[in-house]
């Protein structure tokens, strides 16, 4: 059995669907104004977006988009540098990894 659905509540919906877009490749499927959007990955999973008023995760919570090498890390690093994005190098730890605040209040790792 395989998770196939996971829901964040978000702040920011638009941003939130908006960020995924433009660095994970995601799609969205469906939306209902700026409060609610479905989200689909290349391998059929789906992410829903539900706006909130706060969102307070635990310290430890995040999502993760495995990469299939450090390039494809490297990459995506650079350009969350280059659009203003706060974020630190990768580094070898439990994997070649980095964390991102997204917009919306939650935590993103990218990894290989």
């Amino acid at each position: 059995m395989k998770v196939k659905h996971l829901n964040l509540t978000v702040t920011d919906v638009p941003a939130s669907r908006e960020f995924l877009e433009t660095y994970f490749g995601m799609t969205c499927k469906s939306s209902k104004g700026d409060g609610f959007a479905v989200m689909l990955d290349d391998d059929g999973f789906v992410l829903t977006l539900m706006k909130g008023r706060e969102v307070h995760y635990p310290k430890t919570f995040h999502i993760g988009f495995p990469q299939e090498n450090k390039e494809q890390v490297n990459k995506i690093n650079q350009r969350l540098i280059e659009d203003g994005f706060d974020v630190k190098p990768p580094q070898q730890l439990h994997g070649y990894t980095f964390y991102v605040n997204a917009p919306g209040g939650f935590r993103v790792e990218v990894l290989c």
